[in-house]
């Protein structure tokens, strides 16, 4: 006695003629051949860049991280440098690997040495490719020694000199018992890089007071105080 074979639940048949049908195994069988050709591409070209590295901003005191995605295999060499010296993988420098594809470094307690051109070298059995970006630190303003007191003499020339910081560079004033200092070629001071200097020449009586360096910029403002006598 021979069996009946039972029919399929509607809907689950499947018709090999229907054009619907032959287009989707069509884009089954191309998808698998793109597939299977980017596998062996991979796995045959040197490292190259899915996307590059970007310019990053660091502020004074906080981490950075520089990142690009890679196409590498086998899994490449990784190496980092900062304006052409190589970078160990330590507390201040992080080599991170997140995901089969991104590559990055994290400059940590980040200071205004930070600030320069970084490289990332990628190497592998087939080739290496490099790419790079710049790190700029923004520090705020801070006067980072103020200026001394000073007991001077009548017609002597007094000097008051305060170091100061930040990036981008601050903006820099001077005042006397709370009032801007109004320059002319007795009175003046400079500004320079790391320094600002104020010059009383031909010190007369009315000079003393007490003085203020003010530093400002986007980031924050500092001032610092001192005392001038003329006897």
């Amino acid at each position: 006695m021979s069996k009946v074979k039972a029919a399929p639940p509607p809907g689950c048949t499947i018709n090999i003629n229907d054009p619907q049908v032959q287009e989707a195994a069509i884009r089954i069988q191309a998808s698998y051949r793109g597939h299977r050709s980017r596998k062996e591409l991979r796995e045959r070209g040197p490292p190259k860049f899915l996307q590059e590295l970007k310019d990053v901003l660091l502020v004074e005191g906080s981490a950075a991280k520089l990142e690009c995605r890679v196409s590498a295999f086998p899994d490449p060499f990784i190496v980092w440098l900062k304006d052409g010296k190589e970078l160990k993988d330590g507390p201040k420098y992080r080599y991170v690997f997140e995901d089969p594809d991104v590559v990055a470094l994290v400059v940590r307690d980040g200071e205004l040495a930070d600030l320069g051109r970084y490289t990332v070298t990628i190497k592998n059995p087939f080739g290496q490719t490099s790419g790079s970006a710049c790190i700029t630190v923004e520090v705020p303003a801070k006067v980072n020694k103020g200026p001394d007191s000073v007991k001077g003499k009548r017609g002597t020339t007094v000097v008051l000199k305060a170091d100061i910081s930040g990036e981008p560079p601050p903006d820099v004033g001077w005042l006397k018992d709370g009032d801007d200092i109004e320059e002319d070629e007795r009175v003046y001071f400079d500004v320079g890089d790391t320094n600002t200097i104020l010059t009383i020449k031909n010190a007369r009586p009315s000079d003393s007071g007490k003085y203020e360096v003010f530093v400002e910029n986007n980031l924050g403002t500092d001032q610092s105080f001192a005392r001038v006598d003329i006897l």
